[in-house]
């Protein structure tokens, strides 16, 4: 019997622009093909679509519950589901490990797909929880844009110096750790403040 037909834990894992979603949606939908009872999940806090589903950055789409953390997120399992594809995982709380661990010790294909790193190249939310209990992990990269070498960070360009800042193109880059440099926010602002004239 294949080992996969099993409940497991699945990982795509990743910097940005690396093609996670996209392959997220293509297992999610070798599922559908399937014909298995299968739930998609995403965090409430990543509003960057309309509407409640995954997007890929090649605009194929798969319809989604948002929810606001791992405890709305089991209350929302349906009865039978036999698939959960739970996308931008790193922004969940930290029980989300232990419910991907109780789905897949009842026999369930979970499929998770997030950045296991933050901009300052950190342990994100749940991930290292999530990773170290994963039957199976996939790490993507993407293609840096300073040199073209795989790119496995994300660089923050623009924003604060919170950990989670949701954004795309305009606030982060694809970097390879020879191009990968530690974001400064004071640095950036202090290079667009005018100095103040000399008193003297």
């Amino acid at each position: 019997m294949d080992e996969r037909s099993n409940g497991h834990i699945e990982v795509i894992a990743g910097g940005m622009f690396s093609g996670k979603s996209e392959e997220l949606v293509r297992r999610m939908r070798r599922a559908v093909i399937a014909r298995q009872r299968v739930q998609v999940f995403t965090p409430g806090v990543d509003t960057r679509h309309e509407g409640e589903r995954v997007v890929t950055r090649d605009n194929r789409e798969l319809d989604a519950e948002a929810v606001v953390d791992s405890r709305e997120l089991r209350k929302k399992l349906h009865w039978g589901v036999q698939v959960v594809g739970i996308d931008e995982a790193q922004f969940f709380d930290k029980g989300l490990a232990d419910l991907l661990n109780d789905l897949a010790d009842h026999g369930v294909r979970v499929i998770v797909a997030g950045l296991d790193q933050d901009f300052r190249r950190q342990p994100f939310g749940p991930m290292p929880a999530i990773l170290a209990t994963a039957e199976y992990v996939d790490k993507v990269h993407a293609i840096c844009v300073r040199c073209g070498a795989p790119a496995h960070y994300s660089q923050r360009t623009a924003g604060g110096g919170e950990q989670v800042q949701v954004g795309d193109t305009e606030s982060y880059e694809a970097r390879c750790r020879r191009c990968f440099d530690e974001f400064k926010p004071r640095d950036i602002l202090s290079a667009l403040t005018p100095k103040p004239a000399d008193a003297s």
